[in-house]
């Protein structure tokens, strides 16, 4: 049987400020991506969140962006690689330090937002933000934008990796992810969500806005936690890989 892990990016809350329904979202995903308090979340959130992971069995990973909360790390900056690697290092130490305090490991790493983004398009950055965060957790499994610069520098590093699809965001035809400020660049239907996800596990391929099909590993899929119709996207793309046939499990990394 085919299988397929769901992630959800989670632990995006600060302080009184609530972001998503992560308890809800903990009960349909297989791994959690959690802020490490740069974009979004704070020490507090990331102590709940890791441990509301753990209780549910969701595999546990870090979640590191560029420092910046009031775009919730969605604006590109340009920064030194060596200023890229010590932000990379700090969050990923931070997610690990949290989790050791509570008897749990940090099993993957996903960059957030813009940060990965730049990464999907530069080998050379990729590899300097995976070097620093594997030289904090030397065993973490590190996801990638299939098909993107970020799986040809773990591919490169020969390091594990889970090769990761996204269910509401668009595709250009290079595997990158459509703008945001583009027209047509979210999903916002569950119904269509869960489709797309089916037909791209099955076929083992990214179906990209123009309808070209780049064939590649899946090995997970992106539920972000933060849209109004979060919740109802999860729940539909577990359901509709369900009809089609398709198990869930956690990634092992390949």
């Amino acid at each position: 049987m085919t299988t397929v892990d769901l992630n959800a990016d989670i632990g995006e809350s600060f302080g009184p400020w609530i972001m998503g329904q992560d308890g809800e979202v903990l009960k349909v995903v297989t791994s959690a991506n959690i802020a490490c308090g740069m974009h979004a979340g704070d020490p507090d959130v990331m102590a709940r969140t890791i441990a509301m992971a753990g209780e549910a069995n969701v595999g546990i990973g870090t979640h590191p962006g560029f420092a910046d909360l009031q775009g919730f790390g969605r604006r590109r900056i340009q920064l030194p690689l060596e200023t890229l690697q010590n932000l990379v290092a700090y969050q990923v130490a931070a997610s690990v330090g949290v989790a050791k305090a509570q008897g749990r490991t940090v099993r993957h790493l996903k960059l957030h937002g813009a940060m990965a983004n730049m990464a999907a398009e530069d080998t050379t950055m990729a590899r300097a933000a995976y070097e620093a965060a594997l030289r904090v957790a030397p065993n973490l499994i590190v996801m990638v934008l299939a098909g993107t610069a970020q799986e040809e520098a773990a591919k490169s590093m020969g390091v594990p990796r889970a090769n990761e699809i996204f269910a509401d965001r668009a595709y250009n035809d290079d595997a990158t992810l459509v703008d945001r400020s583009l027209p047509g660049a979210m999903v916002h239907d569950p119904v269509e969500a869960g489709q797309r996800m089916a037909r791209m596990v099955t076929q083992g391929a990214i179906i990209t806005a123009s309808g070209k099909a780049l064939p590649t590993a899946i090995d997970t899929i992106c539920l972000h936690g933060d849209g109004p119709e979060a919740l109802a996207i999860a729940r539909a793309v577990r359901a509709h890989l369900h009809e089609a046939g398709v198990g869930l499990r956690a990634f092992s990394g390949r």
